[in-house]
């Protein structure tokens, strides 16, 4: 089985009802459990305290979205990897190797996390980070609009 890695942008769709949640649930049911980092944990705490802030969600909401989160870690549906301390040596080199693509830090951080779990496949929401996980040969499972 691949080894998937999950961008945050896809994720969110998981605990939030947007465009195309009902495809990642799909694609979770039938590929899981799936790979993210501890990157992913701060991002999505981020994810869902902006919602609130913009009003897309209320505090209740943002709370039991993230608890279901940290539960799926706790049950691993997701598979929490830790951040090696040479990351953000390997996103550098990314940012290097793929001049042409706009890697921002995160989106850096993110693809060296999943070079180092040896990913197969990246589901991602985002433009960007599609574009550079197929720079680097890694399938793509597009979850944008």
């Amino acid at each position: 089985m691949s080894i998937v890695y999950f961008d945050t942008s896809a994720l969110a769709k998981w605990y939030l009802p947007e465009k195309r949640s009902d495809d990642v649930e799909v694609f979770l049911r039938e590929n899981g459990p799936v790979h993210i980092s501890g990157l992913t944990v701060v991002e999505m705490r981020s994810l869902l305290s902006r919602r609130r802030r913009e009003g897309h969600v209320d505090a209740k909401s943002e709370a039991r979205a993230f608890a279901t989160f940290e539960e799926d870690i706790r049950k691993g549906f997701l598979i929490c990897h830790t951040l090696p301390a040479d990351l953000p040596r390997g996103a550098a080199s990314l940012i290097s190797i793929l001049p042409d693509v706009p890697l921002r830090t995160l989106d850096a951080l993110h693809l060296a996390m999943a070079r180092e779990i040896d990913a197969q496949v990246i589901a991602t929401a985002d433009n960007v980070m599609a574009d550079a996980g197929k720079g680097m040969e890694i399938d793509i499972v597009w979850f944008g609009e």
